[in-house]
Protein backbone atom coordinates (compact mmCIF):
# COMPACT_ATOMS: atom_id res chain seq x y z
CA UNK A 1 0.00 0.00 0.00
CA UNK A 2 1.28 3.47 -0.87
CA UNK A 3 2.17 5.51 2.22
CA UNK A 4 0.19 8.47 0.90
CA UNK A 5 -2.95 6.43 0.37
CA UNK A 6 -2.86 5.09 3.92
CA UNK A 7 -2.89 8.02 6.37
CA UNK A 8 -1.86 5.80 9.26
CA UNK A 9 1.51 5.22 7.59
CA UNK A 10 2.40 8.86 7.10
CA UNK A 11 4.98 10.24 9.54
CA UNK A 12 3.56 13.73 9.07
CA UNK A 13 0.19 14.96 10.28
CA UNK A 14 -2.25 12.08 9.59
CA UNK A 15 -4.98 12.76 7.06
CA UNK A 16 -8.52 11.48 7.54
CA UNK A 17 -9.81 8.68 5.32
CA UNK A 18 -11.38 9.69 2.03
CA UNK A 19 -14.99 10.57 2.64
CA UNK A 20 -17.84 11.39 0.31
CA UNK A 21 -19.47 13.33 3.14
CA UNK A 22 -16.55 15.71 3.64
CA UNK A 23 -16.75 19.39 2.74
CA UNK A 24 -14.15 18.87 0.02
CA UNK A 25 -14.91 16.71 -3.04
CA UNK A 26 -13.00 13.45 -3.36
CA UNK A 27 -10.63 14.72 -6.06
CA UNK A 28 -9.56 17.59 -3.75
CA UNK A 29 -8.91 15.13 -0.94
CA UNK A 30 -6.66 13.06 -3.22
CA UNK A 31 -4.97 16.23 -4.44
CA UNK A 32 -4.28 17.39 -0.86
CA UNK A 33 -2.69 14.07 0.06
CA UNK A 34 -0.17 14.27 -2.73
CA UNK A 35 0.44 18.00 -2.40
CA UNK A 36 1.21 17.65 1.30
CA UNK A 37 3.32 14.58 0.62
CA UNK A 38 5.47 16.60 -1.78
CA UNK A 39 5.67 19.62 0.53
CA UNK A 40 6.62 17.48 3.53
CA UNK A 41 9.29 15.60 1.59
CA UNK A 42 7.59 12.19 1.57
CA UNK A 43 7.71 12.32 -2.21
CA UNK A 44 10.96 13.60 -3.66
CA UNK A 45 11.52 15.21 -7.09
CA UNK A 46 11.58 12.46 -9.70
CA UNK A 47 9.62 9.93 -7.62
CA UNK A 48 7.03 8.05 -9.63
CA UNK A 49 3.45 8.13 -8.35
CA UNK A 50 0.86 5.38 -8.93
CA UNK A 51 -1.09 5.27 -12.16
CA UNK A 52 -4.60 6.70 -12.01
CA UNK A 53 -6.11 3.26 -12.57
CA UNK A 54 -4.04 1.58 -9.83
CA UNK A 55 -4.67 4.34 -7.30
CA UNK A 56 -8.41 4.42 -8.06
CA UNK A 57 -8.60 0.69 -7.36
CA UNK A 58 -6.63 1.04 -4.15
CA UNK A 59 -8.72 3.94 -2.86
CA UNK A 60 -12.03 2.57 -4.07
CA UNK A 61 -12.92 5.67 -6.09
CA UNK A 62 -13.68 6.34 -9.74
CA UNK A 63 -10.70 6.61 -12.06
CA UNK A 64 -11.91 10.02 -13.20
CA UNK A 65 -11.62 11.29 -9.61
CA UNK A 66 -7.90 10.46 -9.51
CA UNK A 67 -7.31 11.80 -13.02
CA UNK A 68 -8.89 15.11 -11.99
CA UNK A 69 -6.63 15.31 -8.91
CA UNK A 70 -3.57 14.51 -11.05
CA UNK A 71 -4.50 17.14 -13.64
CA UNK A 72 -4.71 19.76 -10.88
CA UNK A 73 -1.32 18.71 -9.49
CA UNK A 74 0.12 18.87 -13.00
CA UNK A 75 -1.36 22.30 -13.66
CA UNK A 76 0.18 23.67 -10.44
CA UNK A 77 3.60 22.21 -11.26
CA UNK A 78 3.76 19.52 -8.60
CA UNK A 79 3.90 16.56 -11.01
CA UNK A 80 4.76 15.88 -14.64
CA UNK A 81 3.19 13.34 -16.97
CA UNK A 82 5.64 11.31 -19.04
CA UNK A 83 3.20 9.32 -21.14
CA UNK A 84 3.94 5.61 -21.11
CA UNK A 85 6.63 6.20 -18.46
CA UNK A 86 3.99 7.33 -15.96
CA UNK A 87 3.66 10.41 -13.77
CA UNK A 88 6.47 11.69 -11.53
CA UNK A 89 7.00 14.46 -8.99
CA UNK A 90 8.34 17.47 -10.89
CA UNK A 91 12.16 17.05 -11.00
CA UNK A 92 12.87 20.77 -10.71
CA UNK A 93 11.14 21.25 -7.37
CA UNK A 94 13.24 22.42 -4.45
CA UNK A 95 12.42 21.45 -0.88
CA UNK A 96 9.18 23.14 0.14
CA UNK A 97 9.51 22.22 3.80
CA UNK A 98 10.31 25.42 5.68
CA UNK A 99 12.35 25.29 8.90
CA UNK A 100 11.57 28.05 11.41
CA UNK A 101 14.55 30.35 11.80
CA UNK A 102 14.60 29.92 15.56
CA UNK A 103 14.74 26.16 15.23
CA UNK A 104 17.51 26.31 12.64
CA UNK A 105 19.62 28.73 14.64
CA UNK A 106 20.12 26.60 17.73
CA UNK A 107 18.97 23.26 19.11
CA UNK A 108 16.31 23.09 21.78
CA UNK A 109 17.73 23.02 25.31
CA UNK A 110 15.77 19.82 25.89
CA UNK A 111 17.65 17.94 23.17
CA UNK A 112 20.70 15.89 23.98
CA UNK A 113 22.52 13.17 22.16
CA UNK A 114 23.14 9.54 22.95
CA UNK A 115 26.23 7.47 22.39
CA UNK A 116 24.50 5.27 19.86
CA UNK A 117 24.29 7.96 17.18
CA UNK A 118 20.81 9.43 17.73
CA UNK A 119 19.35 12.53 19.26
CA UNK A 120 17.48 12.00 22.47
CA UNK A 121 14.75 14.42 23.41
CA UNK A 122 13.89 14.79 27.07
CA UNK A 123 10.13 14.64 27.23
CA UNK A 124 8.00 14.40 30.36
CA UNK A 125 10.84 12.77 32.23
CA UNK A 126 11.50 10.23 29.46
CA UNK A 127 13.74 9.95 26.43
CA UNK A 128 12.70 9.73 22.78
CA UNK A 129 15.13 8.61 20.08
CA UNK A 130 15.30 10.97 17.12
CA UNK A 131 17.26 9.79 14.03
CA UNK A 132 19.25 12.43 12.21
CA UNK A 133 21.74 12.97 9.41
CA UNK A 134 25.44 12.28 9.82
CA UNK A 135 27.45 15.10 11.42
CA UNK A 136 31.18 15.45 12.13
CA UNK A 137 32.20 13.73 15.39
CA UNK A 138 28.89 11.83 15.50
CA UNK A 139 28.74 9.14 18.15
CA UNK A 140 27.82 5.55 17.46
CA UNK A 141 28.95 5.46 13.84
CA UNK A 142 31.66 3.14 12.54
CA UNK A 143 34.04 4.40 9.85
CA UNK A 144 31.54 4.63 7.00
CA UNK A 145 34.28 5.28 4.42
CA UNK A 146 35.92 1.94 5.28
CA UNK A 147 32.87 -0.29 4.87
CA UNK A 148 33.64 -3.02 2.26
CA UNK A 149 30.92 -2.01 -0.18
CA UNK A 150 32.26 -4.02 -3.13
CA UNK A 151 32.27 -7.26 -1.17
CA UNK A 152 28.82 -6.46 0.18
CA UNK A 153 27.47 -5.71 -3.29
CA UNK A 154 28.90 -8.95 -4.66
CA UNK A 155 27.34 -11.02 -1.89
CA UNK A 156 24.05 -9.18 -2.25
CA UNK A 157 23.92 -9.79 -6.01
CA UNK A 158 24.74 -13.45 -5.51
CA UNK A 159 21.94 -13.96 -3.00
CA UNK A 160 19.47 -12.03 -5.11
CA UNK A 161 20.18 -14.24 -8.11
CA UNK A 162 19.81 -17.36 -5.98
CA UNK A 163 16.56 -16.31 -4.30
CA UNK A 164 13.84 -18.96 -4.58
CA UNK A 165 10.15 -18.74 -3.72
CA UNK A 166 10.60 -20.09 -0.14
CA UNK A 167 13.09 -17.27 0.51
CA UNK A 168 10.43 -14.66 -0.22
CA UNK A 169 8.44 -15.46 2.89
CA UNK A 170 8.94 -14.39 6.49
CA UNK A 171 12.25 -15.32 8.13
CA UNK A 172 12.16 -17.70 11.11
CA UNK A 173 11.36 -15.80 14.35
CA UNK A 174 14.77 -16.55 15.83
CA UNK A 175 16.72 -15.79 12.67
CA UNK A 176 18.07 -17.76 9.72
CA UNK A 177 19.85 -20.98 10.78
CA UNK A 178 22.94 -20.09 8.72
CA UNK A 179 23.31 -16.73 10.47
CA UNK A 180 22.72 -18.17 13.94
CA UNK A 181 25.39 -20.76 13.22
CA UNK A 182 27.84 -18.12 11.99
CA UNK A 183 27.25 -15.92 15.05
CA UNK A 184 27.70 -18.84 17.47
CA UNK A 185 30.97 -19.82 15.76
CA UNK A 186 32.29 -16.26 15.86
CA UNK A 187 31.40 -15.75 19.53
CA UNK A 188 33.18 -18.92 20.57
CA UNK A 189 36.31 -17.94 18.66
CA UNK A 190 36.44 -14.19 19.39
CA UNK A 191 34.55 -13.61 22.63
CA UNK A 192 35.01 -16.90 24.49
CA UNK A 193 31.29 -17.65 24.53
CA UNK A 194 30.24 -21.27 24.11
CA UNK A 195 26.70 -21.43 22.81
CA UNK A 196 24.54 -23.40 20.41
CA UNK A 197 23.01 -21.76 17.34
CA UNK A 198 19.59 -22.31 18.93
CA UNK A 199 20.60 -19.95 21.75
CA UNK A 200 21.16 -17.08 19.29
CA UNK A 201 18.15 -14.89 18.47
CA UNK A 202 18.53 -12.33 15.68
CA UNK A 203 16.90 -8.97 16.48
CA UNK A 204 16.65 -5.49 14.98
CA UNK A 205 18.78 -3.72 17.61
CA UNK A 206 19.47 -3.34 21.32
CA UNK A 207 15.95 -2.16 22.06
CA UNK A 208 14.56 -5.21 20.31
CA UNK A 209 16.93 -7.47 22.26
CA UNK A 210 15.96 -5.84 25.57
CA UNK A 211 12.29 -6.11 24.71
CA UNK A 212 12.67 -9.81 23.94
CA UNK A 213 14.59 -10.42 27.19
CA UNK A 214 12.19 -8.51 29.43
CA UNK A 215 9.09 -10.04 27.86
CA UNK A 216 10.52 -13.53 28.36
CA UNK A 217 11.98 -13.22 31.87
CA UNK A 218 10.57 -10.25 33.79
CA UNK A 219 7.18 -8.89 34.83
CA UNK A 220 6.10 -5.28 35.37
CA UNK A 221 6.90 -3.92 38.79
CA UNK A 222 10.22 -5.75 39.16
CA UNK A 223 13.43 -3.79 39.74
CA UNK A 224 16.49 -3.70 37.48
CA UNK A 225 19.99 -2.39 38.16
CA UNK A 226 21.23 0.12 35.57
CA UNK A 227 24.58 1.88 35.44
CA UNK A 228 24.84 5.47 36.62
CA UNK A 229 25.88 7.26 34.48
CA UNK A 230 24.50 5.03 31.77
CA UNK A 231 22.81 4.80 28.40
CA UNK A 232 19.54 6.81 28.72
CA UNK A 233 17.38 4.84 26.21
CA UNK A 234 17.96 1.66 28.21
CA UNK A 235 16.33 3.28 31.23
CA UNK A 236 13.60 4.69 29.00
CA UNK A 237 12.67 1.29 27.58
CA UNK A 238 12.73 -0.48 30.93
CA UNK A 239 10.56 2.21 32.48
CA UNK A 240 8.15 2.05 29.54
CA UNK A 241 7.79 -1.68 30.14
CA UNK A 242 6.74 -1.04 33.74
CA UNK A 243 10.06 -2.00 35.37
CA UNK A 244 11.73 0.09 38.08
CA UNK A 245 15.32 1.15 37.36
CA UNK A 246 17.78 1.21 40.26
CA UNK A 247 20.71 3.51 39.32
CA UNK A 248 23.96 1.90 40.54
CA UNK A 249 27.09 4.12 40.47
CA UNK A 250 30.27 3.18 38.62
CA UNK A 251 33.92 3.90 39.38
CA UNK A 252 37.26 3.04 37.80
CA UNK A 253 36.45 -0.70 37.98
CA UNK A 254 32.98 -0.40 36.51
CA UNK A 255 29.67 -1.15 38.20
CA UNK A 256 29.96 -0.90 42.00
CA UNK A 257 28.28 -4.22 42.81
CA UNK A 258 28.43 -3.65 46.57
CA UNK A 259 26.47 -0.42 46.10
CA UNK A 260 23.89 -2.29 44.06
CA UNK A 261 23.52 -4.81 46.90
CA UNK A 262 23.03 -1.99 49.37
CA UNK A 263 20.52 -0.18 47.16
CA UNK A 264 18.41 -3.22 46.22
CA UNK A 265 19.80 -6.72 46.66
CA UNK A 266 16.49 -8.24 45.59
CA UNK A 267 16.45 -6.71 42.08
CA UNK A 268 15.59 -9.26 39.40
CA UNK A 269 18.01 -8.13 36.70
CA UNK A 270 20.97 -5.91 35.82
CA UNK A 271 21.85 -4.30 32.47
CA UNK A 272 25.58 -3.67 32.21
CA UNK A 273 28.29 -2.75 29.67
CA UNK A 274 31.29 -4.72 30.99
CA UNK A 275 33.73 -4.36 28.08
CA UNK A 276 33.56 -0.55 27.82
CA UNK A 277 31.18 1.09 30.25
CA UNK A 278 28.79 3.37 28.41
CA UNK A 279 29.77 6.21 28.40
CA UNK A 280 32.93 6.27 30.58
CA UNK A 281 34.59 3.28 28.82
CA UNK A 282 36.28 1.61 31.80
CA UNK A 283 36.14 -2.19 31.89
CA UNK A 284 34.38 -4.14 34.62
CA UNK A 285 37.14 -5.68 36.73
CA UNK A 286 37.35 -9.43 37.27
CA UNK A 287 36.42 -9.24 40.99
CA UNK A 288 33.37 -7.14 40.08
CA UNK A 289 32.40 -9.60 37.36
CA UNK A 290 32.61 -12.49 39.81
CA UNK A 291 30.61 -10.57 42.41
CA UNK A 292 27.91 -9.72 39.85
CA UNK A 293 27.64 -13.34 38.72
CA UNK A 294 27.51 -14.56 42.33
CA UNK A 295 24.67 -12.13 43.09
CA UNK A 296 22.70 -13.24 40.02
CA UNK A 297 23.14 -16.92 40.88
CA UNK A 298 22.22 -16.46 44.54
CA UNK A 299 19.15 -14.32 43.83
CA UNK A 300 18.15 -16.09 40.59
CA UNK A 301 18.46 -12.74 38.83
CA UNK A 302 19.36 -12.07 35.21
CA UNK A 303 22.24 -10.09 33.73
CA UNK A 304 21.98 -8.49 30.29
CA UNK A 305 25.48 -7.88 28.92
CA UNK A 306 25.34 -5.06 26.37
CA UNK A 307 28.56 -5.61 24.39
CA UNK A 308 28.07 -2.78 21.92
CA UNK A 309 31.74 -2.23 20.98
CA UNK A 310 33.73 -4.91 22.83
CA UNK A 311 35.74 -5.75 19.71
CA UNK A 312 37.57 -2.43 19.81
CA UNK A 313 40.28 -2.33 22.44
CA UNK A 314 43.63 -0.67 21.74
CA UNK A 315 45.67 -0.99 24.95
CA UNK A 316 45.52 -4.80 24.91
CA UNK A 317 43.60 -7.66 23.35
CA UNK A 318 39.79 -7.50 23.60
CA UNK A 319 38.60 -8.73 26.99
CA UNK A 320 36.58 -11.96 27.25
CA UNK A 321 32.87 -11.40 27.52
CA UNK A 322 31.14 -11.61 30.90
CA UNK A 323 29.03 -14.36 29.36
CA UNK A 324 32.16 -16.49 28.99
CA UNK A 325 32.41 -16.65 32.82
CA UNK A 326 28.75 -17.60 33.29
CA UNK A 327 28.46 -21.12 34.71
CA UNK A 328 24.90 -20.94 36.02
CA UNK A 329 23.08 -19.65 32.95
CA UNK A 330 22.22 -16.18 34.29
CA UNK A 331 23.76 -13.96 31.57
CA UNK A 332 22.13 -12.87 28.32
CA UNK A 333 24.64 -11.52 25.81
CA UNK A 334 23.48 -8.68 23.54
CA UNK A 335 25.66 -8.06 20.49
CA UNK A 336 25.17 -5.75 17.52
CA UNK A 337 26.27 -5.35 13.91
CA UNK A 338 25.68 -1.58 13.97
CA UNK A 339 29.14 -0.78 15.35
CA UNK A 340 31.20 -3.39 13.50
CA UNK A 341 29.43 -3.08 10.12
CA UNK A 342 26.89 -0.28 9.57
CA UNK A 343 23.83 0.96 11.49
CA UNK A 344 21.71 0.79 8.32
CA UNK A 345 21.54 -3.00 8.71
CA UNK A 346 19.35 -2.61 11.83
CA UNK A 347 20.56 -6.00 13.01
CA UNK A 348 21.66 -7.32 16.39
CA UNK A 349 21.47 -10.58 18.30
CA UNK A 350 20.81 -11.95 21.77
CA UNK A 351 22.40 -15.09 23.21
CA UNK A 352 20.16 -16.62 25.87
CA UNK A 353 20.78 -19.39 28.45
CA UNK A 354 20.20 -22.85 27.00
CA UNK A 355 17.50 -23.64 29.56
CA UNK A 356 15.52 -20.60 28.42
CA UNK A 357 15.52 -21.33 24.67
CA UNK A 358 11.96 -22.77 24.60
CA UNK A 359 10.63 -19.72 26.44
CA UNK A 360 12.39 -17.30 24.08
CA UNK A 361 11.13 -19.22 21.05
CA UNK A 362 7.58 -18.72 22.30
CA UNK A 363 8.09 -15.00 22.90
CA UNK A 364 9.89 -14.51 19.57
CA UNK A 365 6.85 -15.95 17.80
CA UNK A 366 4.79 -13.12 19.29
CA UNK A 367 7.10 -10.10 19.36
CA UNK A 368 10.16 -11.10 17.32
CA UNK A 369 11.45 -8.33 15.05
CA UNK A 370 14.43 -9.72 13.19
CA UNK A 371 16.02 -8.37 10.04
CA UNK A 372 14.85 -9.14 6.47
CA UNK A 373 15.80 -12.53 5.06
CA UNK A 374 18.08 -11.16 2.34
CA UNK A 375 20.04 -9.05 4.83
CA UNK A 376 20.48 -12.03 7.13
CA UNK A 377 21.70 -14.14 4.21
CA UNK A 378 24.29 -11.55 3.23
CA UNK A 379 25.59 -11.18 6.79
CA UNK A 380 25.76 -14.98 7.18
CA UNK A 381 27.89 -15.29 4.06
CA UNK A 382 29.99 -12.28 5.07
CA UNK A 383 30.81 -14.07 8.33
CA UNK A 384 31.16 -17.61 6.99
CA UNK A 385 33.60 -16.56 4.26
CA UNK A 386 35.91 -14.79 6.71
CA UNK A 387 35.17 -11.21 5.67
CA UNK A 388 33.73 -10.32 9.08
CA UNK A 389 36.82 -11.21 11.13
CA UNK A 390 39.13 -9.54 8.63
CA UNK A 391 36.97 -6.42 8.68
CA UNK A 392 37.08 -6.19 12.48
CA UNK A 393 40.86 -6.62 12.48
CA UNK A 394 41.22 -3.92 9.86
CA UNK A 395 38.92 -1.55 11.72
CA UNK A 396 40.77 -2.11 14.99
CA UNK A 397 44.00 -0.93 13.34
CA UNK A 398 42.25 1.94 11.61
CA UNK A 399 40.56 3.15 14.79
CA UNK A 400 43.80 2.98 16.74
CA UNK A 401 45.39 5.30 14.17
CA UNK A 402 42.41 7.67 14.01
CA UNK A 403 42.17 7.77 17.78
CA UNK A 404 45.84 8.70 18.08
CA UNK A 405 45.42 11.38 15.42
CA UNK A 406 42.37 12.87 17.12
CA UNK A 407 43.97 12.87 20.58
CA UNK A 408 47.09 14.61 19.28
CA UNK A 409 45.11 17.34 17.50
CA UNK A 410 42.61 17.93 20.30
CA UNK A 411 45.28 17.94 23.01
CA UNK A 412 47.45 20.38 21.14
CA UNK A 413 44.68 22.85 20.30
CA UNK A 414 42.18 22.58 23.16
CA UNK A 415 44.61 22.48 26.08
CA UNK A 416 44.34 23.96 28.72
CA UNK A 417 40.60 24.55 28.26
CA UNK A 418 39.81 20.85 27.97
CA UNK A 419 41.61 17.71 29.09
CA UNK A 420 41.48 14.85 26.60
CA UNK A 421 40.82 11.53 28.29
CA UNK A 422 41.42 8.70 25.82
CA UNK A 423 40.02 5.35 26.83
CA UNK A 424 41.58 1.87 26.48
CA UNK A 425 38.91 0.97 23.98
CA UNK A 426 35.65 2.00 22.37
CA UNK A 427 34.78 4.49 19.66
CA UNK A 428 34.71 7.88 21.38
CA UNK A 429 36.78 10.36 23.39
CA UNK A 430 35.96 12.19 26.61
CA UNK A 431 36.85 15.90 26.69
CA UNK A 432 36.91 16.91 30.35
CA UNK A 433 35.91 20.47 31.20
CA UNK A 434 36.19 22.76 34.20
CA UNK A 435 33.04 24.17 35.74
CA UNK A 436 29.60 22.87 36.64
CA UNK A 437 27.50 21.64 33.70
CA UNK A 438 29.45 23.78 31.26
CA UNK A 439 29.30 20.81 28.89
CA UNK A 440 25.61 21.42 28.17
CA UNK A 441 26.07 24.96 26.88
CA UNK A 442 29.09 23.96 24.80
CA UNK A 443 27.21 21.01 23.27
CA UNK A 444 24.36 23.35 22.31
CA UNK A 445 26.83 25.69 20.58
CA UNK A 446 28.58 22.80 18.84
CA UNK A 447 25.31 21.45 17.52
CA UNK A 448 24.29 24.90 16.31
CA UNK A 449 27.70 25.10 14.63
CA UNK A 450 27.28 21.78 12.81
CA UNK A 451 29.32 19.50 15.13
CA UNK A 452 27.92 16.49 16.96
CA UNK A 453 28.63 16.16 20.67
CA UNK A 454 27.07 14.86 23.87
CA UNK A 455 27.04 16.33 27.36
CA UNK A 456 28.19 13.75 29.90
CA UNK A 457 26.30 15.51 32.69
CA UNK A 458 23.02 14.48 31.02
CA UNK A 459 23.71 10.77 31.55
CA UNK A 460 23.57 10.68 35.35
CA UNK A 461 20.57 10.00 37.57
CA UNK A 462 21.75 9.96 41.20
CA UNK A 463 25.51 10.19 40.73
CA UNK A 464 26.77 13.81 40.82
CA UNK A 465 27.13 14.66 37.12
CA UNK A 466 30.53 15.41 35.66
CA UNK A 467 31.14 18.09 33.05
CA UNK A 468 32.60 16.60 29.89
CA UNK A 469 31.91 16.43 26.17
CA UNK A 470 31.75 13.10 24.31
CA UNK A 471 32.83 12.99 20.65
CA UNK A 472 33.61 10.22 18.20
CA UNK A 473 36.89 9.81 16.32
CA UNK A 474 35.94 6.95 14.00
CA UNK A 475 35.20 9.12 10.96
CA UNK A 476 38.14 11.53 11.36
CA UNK A 477 40.19 10.39 8.37
CA UNK A 478 43.10 12.86 8.45
CA UNK A 479 45.10 15.04 10.84
CA UNK A 480 43.81 18.09 8.95
CA UNK A 481 40.21 17.10 9.72
CA UNK A 482 41.03 16.56 13.39
CA UNK A 483 42.75 19.95 13.66
CA UNK A 484 39.88 21.69 11.91
CA UNK A 485 37.35 20.17 14.31
CA UNK A 486 39.51 21.09 17.31
CA UNK A 487 39.82 24.72 16.15
CA UNK A 488 36.08 24.80 15.59
CA UNK A 489 35.46 23.64 19.17
CA UNK A 490 38.00 26.15 20.48
CA UNK A 491 36.15 28.98 18.75
CA UNK A 492 32.92 27.85 20.42
CA UNK A 493 34.34 27.80 23.95
CA UNK A 494 33.23 30.65 26.21
CA UNK A 495 35.57 33.61 26.01
CA UNK A 496 37.82 33.92 29.05
CA UNK A 497 37.59 37.26 30.91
Amino acid sequence: MNRLTDPAMSPASPLPPLSGDATQPLYRQVYERFRLGIVQGLLAPGDRIPSARALAQELGVARGTVELAYSLLNAEGYVQSRGQAGTVVAPGLHSLQRVPKAAAAAPSPARIETARGHDVKAQDGGWVLQPESVLPLQMGLPALDAFPRKIWARLGARHLRATQIPGLGYPPPGGLPALRQAIAAYLQMARGIQCLPSQVFVTSGLRSSLLLATQALLVPGQRVWTEDPGYPPTRQLLTHLGLHCVPVPVDGEGLMVHRGLALDEHAKAAVVTPAHQSPLSMSLSLPRRQALLEWASRREAWIVEDDYDGEYRYASRPLPALKSLDRDGRVLYAGTFSKVLIPALRMAYLVVPETQVPRFEQVAQVCGSGAPTLTQEIVASFMAEGHFVRHIQRMRRLYADRRETAVAAFSGILSPHMRIEPQPGGMHLILRMAGHHTDRSLVARMRAGGLYAQALSRWSIDTPPESAVLVSFTNIATAEQAEAHARHILALLPQQP
